[in-house]
Parts: structure tokens; sequence; C-alpha cells
């Protein structure tokens, strides 16, 4: 429905059709004055896009359909449930000349932009640190789904974190995990731990939980989530050789002074400006409306940076349950990170 939303808002989209194969939901949708129908079939012929936010399972046959139809596709992150299945939706719309765009909307936000052109500001990067911990309500584990393998923070969150990583630091070549579930004592992880190798030599480390309790997040530090408290806490660092940056404010720590960058002289704190408050989802839509239109973009995250922040986030499931590092490539095309 927030896809709904922002293209009931976005002044280069209209809805030719809402798909729902569940009969109750349609009507509701109908009610809505939405024109909501059965089946892709039934989609008029005036259609020239479409946007994909079914459950992860039904990604690839959905995408490939649509692609079929010689629509551009936007589908919601995971791409797909399996790198087997990434890669054939990828290759499909590159055959077909089509363009495929993976929903990870963090890399819209002004400072996620700005961000990636600051990097540069703080010489060869050394590595990066991020903490991510939003504590679940007990509630939310009500859901007997929610309590299967597969549902925890892994596999469910840390796709978002590592779609934004690849966005300010390239490719990752290596992910090792260990995961616990001694807070809540489900069968899911509910706390991971992750060390990662870039391609261009850098390091990271990344902690991920949703049993502690913290103003650390993505969702905290943009209050881009209306059901999730705001802090405006900075939850990523980098470290380069010429200094640091806070994510997402940009708090810029660098030179004070002329000569050598070392331990002993203080390094100067700059602040970044105010950044506009934008509906990330909104601005998404609006790049993929101009790519549809032959445009071009290079924010939006593609069907195969969507493959790639896949594998990754299953080379991390991988690595938990082999104990051992993962490195790209080493996936098998079926696993689904269960």
């Amino acid at each position: 429905m927030r896809h709904v939303e922002v293209a009931q808002t976005c002044p280069d989209t209209c809805i030719s059709a809402v798909v729902e194969p569940f009969g109750p939901r349609r009507a509701e949708l109908r009610q809505m004055g939405l024109n909501a129908v059965e089946t892709l079939d039934a989609v008029p012929p005036k259609t020239r896009a479409a946007v994909i936010a079914t459950p992860t399972p039904d990604h690839h046959l959905s995408t490939m359909a649509c692609l079929d139809r010689g629509w551009p596709v936007l589908v919601e992150k995971p791409v797909t449930a399996t790198l087997d299945q990434a890669n054939q939706v990828v290759e499909s719309a590159a055959a077909r000349g089509l363009p495929l765009i993976t929903g990870h909307h963090r890399r819209c936000h002004p400072f996620s932009r700005a961000t990636r052109a600051a990097l540069g500001e703080i010489g060869e990067l050394v590595g990066v640190q991020g903490l991510w911990s939003l504590r679940k309500h007990d509630s939310y584990y009500d859901a007997e789904w929610r309590r299967q393998p597969g549902a925890g923070p892994l596999m469910t969150n840390l796709s978002h974190e590592l779609d934004l990583l690849r966005f300010f630091l390239g490719d990752i070549e290596e992910i090792s995990a260990l995961t616990s579930n001694a807070r809540r004592g489900l069968v899911i992880e509910d706390t991971a731990a992750m060390a990662l190798r870039f391609a261009g030599g850098a390091l990271g480390s990344f902690l991920i939980s949703d049993a502690g309790a913290s103003p650390w997040s993505f969702e905290g530090a943009s209050g881009e989530n209306p059901a999730i408290a705001a802090s405006h806490q900075d939850y990523l660092r980098f470290v380069g050789t010429e200094g640091a940056l806070e994510f997402p404010s940009l708090t810029n720590w660098g030179r004070s002074g002329p000569g050598e960058i070392e331990w002993s002289r203080p390094l100067r704190r700059t602040d970044a400006p105010a950044f506009e408050k934008i509906d990330p989802l909104l601005d998404q839509l609006a790049r993929f409306t101009d790519l549809v239109n032959g445009g071009g973009d290079d924010v939006l995250c593609t069907g195969e940076d969507g493959a790639r922040a896949l594998e990754m986030t299953l080379a991390a499931a991988l690595s938990a349950k082999q104990g051992r590092p993962v490195r790209a490539g080493e996936v098998p095309g079926h696993y689904t990170g269960v």
C-alpha cells in the first residue's frame, strides 16, 4: 500500500491496476477506488511498467511474467529468494533491454547520496563499523512464521545494510558471521555479528540484533519509518587515512592543520548542513519512471546490484551455519538461507 500511495502522489505515474489474487482483499481495494484485478492477464494493455511488492517467494515468477510482457520492473528487496532466480531475472531483463530495479530505497535519501561523495574526503578507506539494534516488541513473534528459520534479522534485515554498504564502498568479497539466539531462545537467531572484506581492501564489522534496545539503527537515525521511534543518532562510522565520517549526519573528522595526521594531533570536527527530508519511496518511483521514459540514473539499485546484496546476505547465513568465512561466488545457486 505504500507503493500505491506514492504512485498516486508521483506526478508522472498513474495506477492502471493492482493485481490481488485474494478475493476479499481485492474487494477492499476496489472500494478504495483502485482497479483491483485477479491476475496479470487482466491488467489493461496501456500498462508500461510494474512494481512488485509481493512476498519474496513470489518475486521470481512475478518478475519473469512482467518482463515477458515487456514491462520494466521495480521489485521489492530481496530481488528473489535464491541466486539462481536472481541471475535468471537479471539475464531476462538484459536480453529484453528492460530496466530492472531492486527496491533498496535507502540509496535515495539526500544524505545517502551525499555520503558517497563525502567518502572521498577522508583519504583511502580503512574500514567501516556498523551497529543496527532495534528491539522488536514481544508480540512481534506471536505469528508462527516469524519464529521459523529464515525469519531472524539475518534474512529479514541484513540485506538493507549490505546494499547500502555496497552503494558507498563497492563490492563485498568475503563475509564471516556469528549468530546467537540466547536472548529470545527461539530457533532463529536474535543477534548476529559479521566481519566483511571489501574489494578495495577495506574491512568492516557489523552487529545486528532485534533483541537489544538501542538508539542505533538506520530507521532511528533517519526517522524514515513513523512506526519506529527516531533517535537521530549515527549508526555507521567510516575510517580513512585522512579522517573519519559518521552516517547519516555526515559529521566529518579531518585535518586540523598542516603536516602528518597522527594520533597526537586532534582532528577537526565539521558538521554537515541539514538535508531535505524526502519520501525515499516516492523519490525511488520518480527515478524509476524516468528510466522507463528513457532517462539515466546512478542511484537506484539495479537488478544486478540487488543480486549481489542477496548473495552476501545468503553468504552471511551460510557462514554462520558452516562456521567459516564465505567468499563471493561460493553461495550455492539454490540456497535460501534456511
